[in-house]
């Protein structure tokens, strides 16, 4: 559950800003969607070492 404090006085466009991104924080809109469909393992970790080898080509690249 989320908890926004609103001072007294304080903007309500501000609250609301306030809990979107801590709700974004949370990672809840992007658990529903991985849950969706079903992923392999293997194929989970295939994809985070194409993802780390990209990453680290691109690191290499600015030096």
């Amino acid at each position: 559950m989320l908890i926004i404090p609103v001072k007294e006085g304080e903007n309500i466009e501000r609250a609301l800003k306030k809990f979107k991104k801590k709700f974004d924080r949370t990672g809840v809109i992007k658990e529903l969607r991985s849950r969706q469909q079903f992923t392999k393992p293997s194929v989970e970790n295939r994809q985070q070492k194409l993802k780390a080898i990209y990453a680290n080509k691109i690191r290499s690249e600015q030096e």
